[in-house]
């Protein structure tokens, strides 16, 4: 996937790890990152910061929710940029996370 397109098969992907060879700046990792695999890629020094874009909108409250190991609710792609509030203001929050 890039973005929310789909990527040919025959195209080869580009990572953090090739990217940090040649780039000494702050890079920014995204693309179906985990909390595990967020913190993996930052602890070998590939990428400086992860980006969630897609849990992000169905997790209002990700930051705590990474952070306490709760779960993640499920995205809906087909409500995205849909241009109403489903899919952007109906997630709920984690109970167990404070509203910020």
């Amino acid at each position: 996937m890039r973005g929310n397109d789909d990527v040919a098969a025959a195209a080869s992907a580009v990572s953090a790890k090739d990217l940090r060879q040649v780039f000494k700046g702050t890079l920014i990792a995204a693309g179906g990152f985990t909390a595990d695999s967020a913190h993996r890629i930052i602890e070998a020094g590939d990428a400086d910061l992860v980006a969630f874009g897609r849990l992000f909108i169905s997790n209002p409250d990700l930051p705590e929710r990474l952070r306490i190991g709760a779960p993640l609710n499920r995205y809906d792609r087909s409500t995205f940029y849909g241009g109403d509030a489903r899919g952007y203001t109906d997630y709920s929050f984690h109970s167990a996370a404070p509203v910020i």
